[in-house]
């Protein structure tokens, strides 16, 4: 069995279900310091962080993950239990074997391998955990880039481990997320007998001219990195139950998924126009989740790609789909940030498996990317 292998099936066997870590990091911290590196752990609620630095040079490149998971579901339809770590034709099964403990294990042995055949490297290598991922992402990743922006620390590239490929070990990496911004609208009518439409206001009726030209209209276009802003109803309501009756009020969640080209102020804006020129009776509350970020091609995605390259002779395509991820908060303190791992296709799934084959070359992954940004 590979080091890394074994120190996957290690992670996945803890039960680390958000927000809790479940020594996932204490782990990892035990392997950390004997390669010099200094780590610092940092607890929010229910939080568990770790911020782990070897050296003080630059330039920094950090490694970025989360050791929570999400939960299993319903137990019984697994085929093998969720934290035993499990193979089965030629995968390894198990809750966060793609989303992302293998990621991490990788990263571990890549950095182990680099120092040992570099250990007069240039610049610094730091790891970025958090158990907040998966959850709110209120108390993880978030306070610790506002820890080292306060304290001044200068992160010069990151790679984040999470799970990128479409079909085979890298594919496809990430160097952008779109921005996810969600709206409750709640349009006002007057309830009333269905029978006297005269004496009451449709809500439902009065605002489908609205809804039809949110649907259609264009937020902005495509553009090298990104698919065009999509604005889309997640959640109707309208009605008391009863089929005789006007509702009074109608709520419809939407959602608009944004890329560097619009903003959250344009695009809030545009919606009240819309909104007030069909003369509707409304609120309108607004919530931004993450904003989007774009690492353009450059040092880092270029050291990635080449590493990618060497190892599985493959050609990456640099991609901004998906949902958001913790990237979106560092990218406001480090420059270049790409994330980089194993396919998705089984991600947050029953039976989530990472297919064995793929887990040594994405540690090599990692370690070549290191020699081609540190040597």
């Amino acid at each position: 069995m590979s080091k890394t292998l074994a120190l996957a099936e290690h992670l996945i066997a803890l039960s680390s279900v958000t927000p809790q870590d479940n020594g996932c990091q204490s782990h990892l911290i035990g392997l950390l310091e004997p390669l010099g590196f200094v780590c610092e752990t940092v607890e929010s609620g229910n939080v568990t962080n770790l911020w782990a630095r070897r050296g003080t040079a630059q330039p920094l490149l950090v490694f970025a993950g989360h050791t929570d998971v999400v939960p299993t579901g319903p137990l019984d339809q697994w085929t093998s239990d969720p934290f035993t770590p499990t193979h089965r034709d030629g995968k390894l099964f198990g809750r966060g074997a793609a989303d992302m403990k293998t990621s991490i294990a990788a990263m571990v042995v890549a950095v182990e391998e680099f120092l040992a055949a570099h250990a007069n490297h240039a610049g610094s290598i730091a790891f970025l955990l958090t158990s907040d991922e998966e959850g709110p992402a209120i108390d993880g990743t978030v306070i610790m880039c506002d820890m080292l922006k306060a304290r001044g620390e200068q992160l010069d590239y990151c790679i984040v481990g999470e799970p990128t490929s479409a079909n085979e070990m890298g594919d496809m990496i990430k160097n952008g997320r779109r921005g996810s911004m969600s709206g409750k609208l709640v349009v006002k009518g007057v309830q009333g007998h269905i029978a006297y439409p005269q004496l009451a206001r449709n809500p439902i009726h009065v605002a489908a001219p609205a809804l039809a030209e949110l649907v259609a209209e264009q937020w902005d276009e495509a553009n090298e990195y990104y698919l065009p802003t999509s604005w889309q109803i997640s959640n109707i309501h309208g009605g008391t139950g009863a089929s005789n009756v006007i509702p009074g009020e109608l709520v419809i969640d939407f959602n608009f998924r944004f890329s560097t080209a619009s903003t959250v102020e344009d695009l809030q804006d545009r919606v009240h126009v819309i909104l007030n020129r069909h003369g509707l009776e409304y609120t309108l509350k607004w919530t931004i989740s993450g904003l989007p970020f774009l690492t353009p091609r450059g040092t880092l995605s270029d050291a990635i790609c080449a590493a990618i390259k060497s190892e599985t002779g493959l050609d990456t395509e640099l991609s901004t789909t998906g949902g958001t991820s913790d990237g979106r908060f560092i990218a406001r303190i480090c420059p270049q940030v790409i994330e980089v791992g194993p396919p998705n296709g089984s991600i947050h799934k029953i039976d989530e498996h990472i297919e064995v084959r793929y887990i040594d070359p994405l540690k090599n992954i990692y370690r070549r990317t290191l020699e081609n940004l540190l040597t």
